[in-house]
């Protein structure tokens, strides 16, 4: 295989990686569970999503806040995508890193559902840049 055919297909995975991670929102909010839990797929969904942007560029970081900011600078501020999908991505960073690390930190059903709304499109946005790849 050449080096763009397994960009190609890593990039691939990554996204079918982040459509999982929808289903699994999707399906732990049609099944009334844990809102912190629907947030962290949620989440993850737009990270892998954005790791599959990564595959095509020449950046990698093992640290989330990294690959946040490199997609905030190179895709955001640059105008790759809306301003809206850098606010997304990093409403869900914080709310997930609340959620599983602090406390007694309470994400209601609401605000997980709409951040479930917003992955999906994001996923969604992302999958339509790399297909006119």
């Amino acid at each position: 295989m050449s080096v763009e055919a397994d960009k190609k297909a890593l990039a691939g995975y990554r996204i079918e990686q982040a459509g999982e991670s929808l289903d699994e929102a999707n399906f732990l909010l049609s099944g009334k569970k844990s809102p912190r839990s629907i947030i962290n797929r949620a989440y993850y969904a737009m990270f892998y999503a954005i790791l599959a942007l990564l595959i095509y560029e020449p950046y990698s970081s093992s640290k989330h806040s990294g690959v946040l900011s490199y997609f905030n600078r190179r895709f955001i501020k640059e105008g790759v995508f809306d301003r809206e999908m850098g606010r997304w991505v990093n409403k869900a960073f914080e709310l997930r890193q609340r959620g599983d690390y602090r406390e007694y930190f309470e994400v209601t059903r609401d605000q997980a559902a709409d951040l479930m709304a917003k992955a999906g499109q994001f996923v969604s946005i992302v999958r339509s840049h790399l297909d006119a790849k």
